[in-house]
């Protein structure tokens, strides 16, 4: 074996892969619960997707379960999502069921990227493109260079639509709201950022929050929660997942509509 071969092999297909997605039908910052099971439902419905994830691996805070004890429960609203993805689940009591969250990731994650959708990791959503009052990509960048505090430019996605998927940092439509002002979809015109701890009202708002939030910009899971004022919810996980699933339908109407 030929090590100069293995690495122009690596190369080749990976660039390939991002030359190829810098044109797209839907952008998504962030490959947590939500944003994996959104960008799995865009794909089935042929959209073509890349999600753009800063950290090493894929979703989010589900991996560390509750305070590090690696399950997460799921209600059975949400039940039918994971039974797609074939995800193992106990039933604990009412509605409620419990899953291991490292076969949850791992599995959401196998089943998106089979669906089609191309996820680049260590890779940072810094800016947005804005044409006439309307997000229209995503600017990119290394996350080794935001750590690294290094100034390097960025390189560019077109996207029809683009999703803030990013969680508790709700990083997009912060972004946004520092270039163009209290503009966004909210009371204030701001992120509002999330309340306190309270899963029951949280995951009954997180499905309401997930919508436009500007102009070719969605947001959903924790970030919508973030972006809304909403309380977070700890590690139930069924309202980020039916989150992830109302987003693609949303941004599947946007698509289809210009």
């Amino acid at each position: 074996m030929d090590e100069v071969v293995i690495s122009r092999a690596i190369t080749e297909k990976f660039m390939k892969d991002f030359i190829d997605s810098m044109d797209l039908d839907v952008a998504i910052a962030g490959a947590g619960p939500s944003g994996l099971v959104c960008a799995y439902y865009l794909a089935k419905q042929g959209m073509k997707v890349a999600m753009f994830e800063r950290h090493l691996r894929v979703g989010g805070g589900m991996p560390g379960g509750g305070m590090m004890f690696n399950r997460i429960v799921v209600q059975k609203q949400a039940k039918h999502i994971l039974d797609e993805f074939g995800i193992s689940m106990e039933h604990y009591k009412d509605d409620l069921y419990v899953a291991d969250s490292l076969e949850t990731v791992s599995t959401l994650c196998s089943g998106t990227i089979k669906a089609g959708v191309k996820i680049f990791n260590l890779m940072q959503v810094e800016d947005v493109m804005i044409r006439k009052d309307r997000i229209t990509g995503v600017v990119l960048n290394w996350s080794a260079v935001s750590w690294s505090k290094l100034h390097v430019d960025p390189l560019a996605a077109r996207a029809k639509v683009v999703i803030d998927a990013t969680g508790h940092d709700t990083e997009v439509c912060k972004v946004v709201e520092r270039k163009i002002g209290p503009k966004l979809k909210t009371k204030t015109g701001t992120v509002i950022g999330e309340k306190s701890m309270w899963a029951e009202v949280g995951e009954a708002e997180i499905v309401d929050n997930t919508k436009e939030v500007y102009p070719g910009l969605l947001v959903c899971g924790m970030a919508a929660n973030g972006v809304f004022g909403s309380p977070r919810m700890g590690a139930i996980f069924g309202g980020m997942l039916i989150s992830g699933e109302k987003c693609a339908e949303l941004a599947k109407k946007i698509v289809q509509n210009q």
